[in-house]
């Protein structure tokens, strides 16, 4: 049986562990008040017998522009007051009674994220970063789980090699907290990330930039949309990324190519259509290097292990992958009451992924390296080269309905999910690295065999009804039912069904103020079976919250708290009898808070602030029992100039111990920005981990430890025309 690398995370080792708001066209027909009529009236009368008699002039129809936020248009700022990731329509953050967290283009542009994880370095029940640098995905934990990736609303990711998502490209950020099946079928306890694609404007808006950075980053970005018809009913962008660049790890790229284009048809004001594709390929290799606790975050006689190091082999490492997606986003409004969404999109990618990486899995038994010196490792070689199918469907009827003093929104849906993949594999004990004075030449030679196809498909049917009564009280009550089938080539149909609920109570008061309780839960089939060919049960979760938001109609500014106990049953862990095995944790407890403030606190200051308690159960992967940061943007004019911008945060994690592994450290972590707006230019400068502190992410009791990101510096300039 072939060795796998590790995704960091404690389980099985193969699984993943702005512009201005655009103004939306609303017609007003302009009626004439009856007094309005009279005096027009009276004045025609009166000049009709002063002067000859012409001919009438009829006046253009009037059309007023509004401007109107919606749950995917873009808002100015930090403060987003609509979303539809927690209730599949277009609600006000004030009426969900679920903690979520909205990350607009704003912030992503602030704060120079990098990559999507980059995006939630200051969100509210996040653990970004949970594994440092790795160019293999976005790793973070929200309430200690890994999330499930969605896209549009629609799942990204079924396997442990994937394709990783362009920032550039989305328009914001949604984080729902909390176990989230009755709406999204398999997933996460701990929640979902939806990523809201960049779609067509009706206004014109056009960007090219360019972004320099350390580790020789180089990268073209542009950003073209507006109408492509005169009447409007067709939109057009085009969002295209090409980058070449290094990494803080020797012999690691990370380029990329990327390119965007999306049509909206909107033959009446009822209809929308939006075709989207995305065409990405990147050529990467290893960042993270899996390196043992001596060195790292314990003390070696050589020093400590440079956060530069690559413990794989040049020439032969990579993290290549290519994905082709086509779909669309459609919408149509019946009548007042009554409209239909599907949402659609086909996905194929390869990833061609060949590392070597430190055997360290007996560190706990002070035996990781293999020489006296301890400066020499044992490694594993692993190539995978995984080629994956996805279809997804999600299709629902939305009602406003109207009984006695109750308005209710009501939503019955189907969503249906396909994946396959077919990929050869090679694994086994590579050679010997002096972590210290590395001499690479020692590629590995292999052969690839096939390994069994894996088909999955799930269907699933919801319903839920949102209920206002008497303007301010709110309820939500949801029900699902899925079914999931995985086939193995070789092996018998693995079905399982699940029923899963959701409830919610709201209190929406006039003054910004809505205390609400909540109850959620989760289902997560696991495919296969375990070492002695017992077959996994499928993972359930449930969750109390209790939270409170203050989101006032006419402030740009929203404070949340929560408070939740999250349960898990039959989680993977490893089976401490047998290390080719893992085993099924009978039950799972997880408690925390979090408080979260973002907004315009002055007409020139923007601010984010959160902190998060989280006491988690022993049996999961640890992480911080405290975390808090703080951002803050201001805007100044010098020299009488107006268009600067200074913006500083900073990242703090409480030391923390998984299992039998040493202490990861607690850090403290400062970040910076300078931008200069002028016209259409815009020229930034942001410097994150401003200190350059080496520092640890985790160290895991099964023998590894990963790096943190040094020093970033990205030097950007944007043209808008």
């Amino acid at each position: 049986m072939h060795s796998r690398p590790p995704s960091g995370r404690r389980g099985n080792p193969l699984k993943r562990h702005p512009h201005p708001a655009a103004r939306r066209a609303r017609p007003l027909v302009l009626l004439p008040t009856a007094a309005a009529l009279a005096a027009c009236l009276s004045a025609a009368a009166q000049a009709q017998t002063a002067a000859p008699a012409e001919p009438a002039t009829i006046l253009p129809a009037v059309q007023v522009t509004g401007t109107g936020e919606t749950a995917t248009s873009p808002v100015e700022g930090y403060v987003a007051k609509r979303s539809a990731t927690a209730t599949k329509s277009d609600t006000p953050l004030s009426e969900t009674p679920q903690a979520i967290t909205v990350i607009p283009r704003a912030q992503i542009v602030d704060q120079g994220a990098q990559n999507v994880q980059d995006t939630m370095n200051y969100a509210a029940g996040v653990r970004p970063n949970a594994y440092g640098v790795d160019n293999r995905a976005d790793y973070v934990r929200i309430r200690g789980v890994e999330p499930v990736q969605y896209l549009d609303g629609l799942r990204q990711y079924f396997s442990f090699n994937n394709p990783r998502t362009e920032v550039y490209a989305m328009e914001r950020v949604e984080v729902l907290r909390g176990p989230s099946s009755m709406l999204y079928g398999q997933g996460s306890t701990g929640g979902i990330v939806n990523l809201v694609s960049k779609r067509p404007l009706e206004e014109t808006q056009r960007e090219i930039g360019v972004v320099l950075g350390n580790h020789n980053r180089r990268e073209i970005q542009a950003d073209l949309t507006g109408p492509a018809s005169e009447d409007g009913q067709w939109l057009y962008r085009v969002i295209a990324v090409g980058r070449d660049s290094d990494t803080q790890v020797q012999y690691a790229p990370d380029d990329r190519l990327m390119l965007a284009p999306s049509l909206t048809w909107r033959p009446s004001a009822a209809t929308s259509l939006t075709l989207q594709a995305t065409w990405q390929k990147d050529r990467a290799g290893t960042t993270q290097s899996f390196l043992p606790w001596s060195g790292s975050v314990q003390e070696n006689p050589n020093g400590r292990i440079p956060t530069r190091r690559f413990a794989s082999e040049p020439g032969f490492d990579a993290y290549d992958t290519e994905q082709f997606s086509v779909g669309w986003l459609f919408e149509h409004q019946f009548n007042d009451t009554w409209k239909l969404r599907q949402n659609f999109r086909n996905t194929v990618s390869s990833v061609d992924y060949k590392t070597l990486y430190p055997n360290v899995y007996g560190a706990r038994r002070g035996d990781s390296y293999i020489d006296p010196e301890q400066t020499t490792v044992d490694r594993i070689f692993y190539v995978n080269k995984p080629r994956m199918r996805t279809l997804l469907a999600d299709q629902n009827l939305e009602g406003k309905l109207n009984w006695g003093r109750t308005e209710h929104t009501v939503i019955f849906g189907m969503d249906y999910s396909r994946y396959r993949e077919t990929s050869k594999t090679a694994g086994g004990a590579g050679s010997p690295l002096n972590l210290y004075h590395p001499v690479y030449g020692n590629a590995p030679e292999y052969e690839l065999s096939d390994n069994p196809k894996i088909n999955q498909q799930q269907i699933g049917f919801y319903a839920q009804d949102q209920i206002k009564f008497d303007k301010n009280w709110i309820f939500l009550a949801g029900i699902r039912r899925d079914r999931a089938d995985s086939t193995t080539e070789g092996q018998d149909r693995e079905t399982d069904m699940a029923t899963t609920k959701r409830f919610g109570l709201m209190y929406a008061a006039d003054n910004g103020w809505s205390p609400y309780l909540s109850y959620s839960e989760s289902f997560t089939p696991i495919a296969g079976a375990d070492f002695y060919n017992q077959r996994w049960k499928p993972m359930r979760g449930k969750q109390v919250e209790a939270g409170i938001k203050y989101m006032p109609k006419d402030a740009d500014i929203e404070f949340t708290a929560a408070a939740y106990d999250l349960r898990e049953k039959n989680r993977q862990t490893n089976d401490p009898n047998n290390p080719n095995n893992q085993i099924q944790a009978g039950k799972t407890r997880t408690r925390g808070v979090e408080l979260e403030l973002r907004g315009r606190v002055t007409k020139d200051l923007d601010v984010i602030a959160n902190y998060i308690y989280t006491d988690l159960d022993p049996q999961l992967e640890a992480q911080p029992k405290h975390m808090a940061s703080m951002w803050g943007k201001y805007r100044f004019a010098l020299a009488g100039q107006p268009g600067f911008a200074v913006g500083a945060g900073v990242r703090y994690l409480s030391a923390f111990r998984d299992g039998g592994a040493p202490e990861t450290p607690a850090v403290t972590l400062f970040d910076a920005m300078l931008s200069y707006d002028n016209g259409p230019w815009r020229y930034a400068l942001n410097v994150n981990n401003i200190a350059d502190r080496t520092y640890e992410v985790v160290c895991l009791d099964r023998g590894d430890c990963f790096y943190g990101a040094r020093r970033t510096v990205m030097l950007s300039g944007a043209y808008r025309f």
